[in-house]
């Protein structure tokens, strides 16, 4: 069976694997999968895990909080913020829910920051509109 390049990208670094079988990941459209030959193919995975099939037939699963996928020229690039990789789909599904529930705290913790700092800004403009009925 025919094989393609992945070369997945972070803000770690590169890791690139040149013999794998077949890609399957989740984009807005849905479930889908790649295989070597495929037409030019560019869309954006949604958060969660995609797997890769090594030519060996080694399984590989992929937590990803989305990324850019481009597929050209038999090379598939795989680009996003952060990854994991791991073929224990056990462990990789623990993983990717405690980085969800990490991620999680820290949108209440930075939506709370903001509420304070939008109550912080009305306050002051309400005491400088009165500051300015004062003086007329």
């Amino acid at each position: 069976m025919s094989t393609f390049a992945v070369n997945l990208q972070d803000a770690h670094g590169q890791e690139r694997f040149d013999a794998v079988r077949s890609f399957v990941g989740t984009d807005a459209t849905g479930s889908f999968g790649l295989l070597a030959g495929h037409a030019c193919f560019m869309t954006i995975l949604e958060l969660g895990l995609a797997r890769l099939r090594h030519a060996d037939g080694r399984l590989e699963y992929l937590a990803l909080p989305g990324a850019l996928v481009d597929f050209r020229d038999n090379q598939l690039v795989l680009s996003t913020r952060r990854y994991y990789r791991d073929p224990d789909y056990a462990r990789i599904s623990a993983l990717l829910r405690e980085r969800l529930a990490a991620e999680e705290q820290d949108l209440a913790a930075l939506r709370d920051s903001l509420q304070r700092l939008e109550r912080e800004m009305l306050r002051r403009l309400w005491e400088l509109g009165r500051g300015g009925e004062q003086g007329r």
